[in-house]
């Protein structure tokens, strides 16, 4: 496994050089630890338009997963911008496609950039609950992307993942430079896609936004098996 001497020493080289080992280095630990299975990958073939990927999130190596998945369809993911100031984090970011958000803030520059990619025609990926689940379970989302799914009305995919929790566990001391792979089996589920219902006549922003957002949930959820779906267990 890479220290986090050699992952500062690899974030001193030159870019290119970074992505060409961070590539190597990263997907041979997938290669080696992760037992990948993809349900439904033919819903993928399909996806020609602008869409939103919405994912549940267990753990640092799910963009790892989901954008070996999603190869070939040009995926963005929205991420932390303190990923970038972890030397083993920022090497995944060298490596997948990126646009930083800030989380637990009102980030309208993060959500602009989101939607201006959408609406140019590209397709983002989000972890509506914003941070890694601590439990593998869902926690409760931020709104942010009920306003991202309004603005841009395009069809959401939604996506399931088990395993990755185990694959690279959350470090119990919160340092993520110490975070290690283990041999896991992994599981990708693809849903279908759906739009956000519209907000009904006399609802206010706050009802509204607790419905679209369980109702959004509510599908990652029900492909999840039922020790994962935590928060929105209750829709069930």
């Amino acid at each position: 496994m890479i220290s986090p001497a050699m992952t500062r020493i690899i974030g001193h080289l030159p870019k290119g050089l970074i992505r060409f080992i961070s590539h190597r280095l990263l997907e041979g630990y997938v290669d080696k630890y992760a037992n990948i299975t993809v349900e439904n990958a033919s819903y993928l073939k399909s996806i020609k338009e602008p869409v939103i990927f919405v994912c549940n999130h267990l753990s640092n190596s799910d963009a790892l997963i989901l954008n070996r998945v999603l190869k070939g369809l040009d995926v963005t993911f929205a991420a932390g911008v303190k990923l970038n100031d972890n030397s083993l984090t920022s090497l995944g970011i060298s490596i997948v496609k990126t646009t930083p958000v800030k989380p637990n803030s009102a980030d309208k520059e993060g959500i602009k950039k989101i939607i201006d990619i959408i609406k140019g025609g590209g397709k983002v990926l989000i972890f509506p609950e914003g941070t890694r689940s601590r439990t593998g379970k869902l926690i409760q989302a931020k709104k942010g992307i009920i306003l991202i799914a309004r603005l841009c009305k395009v069809p959401i995919v939604p996506i399931a993942l088990t395993g990755t929790e185990k694959l690279l566990p959350i470090n119990k001391e919160g340092n993520m430079e110490l975070e290690k792979f283990y041999h896991a089996d992994v599981n990708v589920k693809i849903g279908t896609s759906f739009t956000i219902p519209a907000k009904e006549e006399g609802e206010t922003g706050k009802d509204y936004d607790e419905r679209a957002i369980n109702f959004l949930m509510g599908k990652i959820a029900e492909l999840l098996p039922e020790e994962y779906r935590g928060e929105y267990s209750q829709l069930f």
